[in-house]
């Protein structure tokens, strides 16, 4: 059973490698497609999606405090006037 694994595994390595040979425009686009992720994951992070926590707390412990918080009491919350909007009542 381990020698037929081996050999489906080669195979399956192969398809691909012999694939990406023959590949005329492919290269290309895999190339622009490389340079589109470097983009949004590198670039865009900066700009869009500032460090949180780190500019406002200083302490692990006061972000994981800040994160339980956020996780606990707002989620609940969120609920409470979620289902008292649809004539839920709660006491």
């Amino acid at each position: 059973m381990m020698c037929k694994s081996n050999i489906f595994l080669q195979k399956f390595c192969s398809l691909y490698v012999e694939g990406f040979r023959n590949l005329t425009w492919g290269k290309p686009l895999w190339i622009l497609i490389i340079i589109k992720l470097f983009i949004i994951f590198a670039v865009l992070k900066v700009f869009f999606f500032p460090d949180f926590l780190g500019s406002r707390f200083k302490t692990e412990k006061a972000k994981s405090e800040y994160i339980m918080h956020e996780l606990t009491k707002r989620n609940i919350n969120e609920k409470h006037k979620l289902n008292e909007s649809h004539g839920f009542k709660f006491d």
